[in-house]
């Protein structure tokens, strides 16, 4: 069983054929799924999704792409959309110097208040960190003990994966690590211990190899998996026992609901 544990099927890209895709999954040995909300409206959409599918799970938060977009009522109503018993994590937050979306000092400010309101609710983080590694973990080391989270879709060095986890974080490996130019992310899989580790796919995102070209969607977090388990020379069973049960760990994902 694996878990896919960020995905987006709240976004337009999958409104003609959701519930298919959520089957699809569950047929092809995705026992669970997590919705990550990147804006108030999508955290909404993902909150009714989890509501719908007991092996569906939902995540609140605001994205740094629209860090500028919060208002002042903006997250007491994240606050009440995070009441919810499905809702596991406040996220996708963090930093994104690549695209810079938001003013950096926008998002900077914006994401330590997320994290504070994450710590208050004694929820996890989703961290989104592209080209700001440096900024993220010196702001998230001021942090160290008091919340725990998961580096999803994890971009940096081994060395950097090491200073995450020396914080108590996860790393997570989406489907990059498929490809050709991942030698990176193949260090990082290969070496960093198995009890910090987590998948995902960020669907409709980054699809895997041999799926290229395609929108990408929960089921393919298989060949993330089947690209671990080959490069640490453990079984498929192996890298799914080890993923699930961080998910569990971290997102308190009730086994008893998993498909």
């Amino acid at each position: 069983m694996l878990v896919d544990t960020h995905s987006h099927l709240e976004m337009s890209e999958f409104d003609k054929d959701r519930e298919e895709v959520i089957e699809r999954a569950f047929k092809n040995g995705v026992g669970a799924i997590i919705a990550v909300g990147i804006t108030p409206e999508d955290s909404k959409a993902a909150v009714a999704l989890a509501e719908k599918h007991g092996a569906v799970y939902a995540t609140v938060g605001v994205h740094p792409h629209d860090a500028e977009r919060i208002k002042e009522t903006t997250y007491e109503s994240l606050k009440k959309l995070a009441a919810h018993k499905k809702v596991v994590a406040w996220g996708e937050i963090g930093l994104d110097f690549f695209r810079n979306r938001s003013p950096r000092d926008v998002q900077i400010r914006r994401f330590e208040e997320q994290l504070s309101l994450a710590r208050e609710l004694n929820l996890p983080v989703v961290i989104h960190s592209r080209e700001a590694h440096a900024e993220t973990f010196e702001i998230l080391e001021k942090q160290k003990g008091n919340i725990k989270g998961v580096l999803h879709c994890f971009s940096g060095d081994y060395r950097m994966a090491a200073k995450y986890i020396d914080l108590g974080y996860y790393i997570s490996i989406p489907g990059t690590i498929t490809f050709p130019n991942s030698a990176k992310l193949v260090e990082v899989a290969a070496k960093i211990p198995m009890d910090s580790l987590l998948i995902e796919t960020d669907a409709p995102f980054l699809t895997p190899v041999p799926k290229r070209g395609k929108r990408n969607e929960p089921a393919y977090v298989a060949y993330v998996a089947k690209k671990i388990s080959d490069i640490r020379g453990l079984s498929l069973e192996k890298v799914a026992e080890a993923t699930t049960e961080n998910a569990i760990n971290l997102f308190g994902i009730s086994i008893k609901d998993m498909r």
